[in-house]
């Protein structure tokens, strides 16, 4: 099986502060076939480069969103990116075939404790209902949706267990960079 090279479009709002994801991206920062792009450190204005974005997306054959959740969902920049990147005609659409094939993961980090993320839980929704817009993105775009990598609890876990996680993390991409990658993972009912 042949190696995948992976992108990391890392997106955390105020990076210095992050107890979880200074220490998730670190793990995997140097690692061979992995590439790591902080879209806040890029633009910081939330002014995207579509065409750097594209070229970057086209050099990779897996996508990864590293992110925490905000408000159930993504910060800001992710829109953003989303919304200026994967264009009608290049991403989806007639002729929009660039990431056909690809695959998608998100690796996202939740402030709230893993039983707050279920049904009758604080949160009310599960981790992959609440993710179900990325999964979409990356059906409607032809690409192969993988399962989530969660860390929960991230403000109030012991520091062990974040170098645990971040262990954790770093063999998943290099699993993932050497062609294992992990069953897709679906909740969209399957087409007729």
């Amino acid at each position: 099986m042949s190696t995948l090279r992976v992108l990391v479009l890392y997106a955390h709002p105020n990076h210095d502060m992050s107890r979880t994801n200074r220490v998730l991206r670190a793990a995997i920062e140097g690692l061979a076939g992995v590439t790591v792009h902080d879209l806040y450190d890029c633009y910081p204005h939330l002014f995207v480069d579509v065409r750097r974005e594209q070229r970057l997306l086209l050099e990779h054959d897996v996508l990864v969103f590293q992110h925490p959740m905000q408000w159930y969902s993504a910060p800001a920049i992710v829109k953003e990116w989303e919304d200026s990147v994967l264009e009608n005609g290049w991403a989806y659409g007639e002729g929009g075939d660039k990431l056909r094939g690809k695959h998608f993961m998100q690796a996202v980090s939740t402030g709230g404790h893993s039983e707050s993320y279920r049904h009758g839980g604080k949160a009310h929704f599960t981790i992959p209902e609440l993710l179900r817009p990325f999964e979409q993105m990356a059906h409607y775009c032809g690409m192969v949706y993988l399962p989530p990598f969660v860390t929960h609890d991230a403000r109030d876990t012991a520091d062990s267990e974040i170098a645990t996680q971040a262990v954790r993390y770093r063999a998943l991409l290099e699993a993932i960079h050497r062609g294992d990658v992990p069953a897709p993972f679906h909740t969209i009912p399957a087409e007729d």
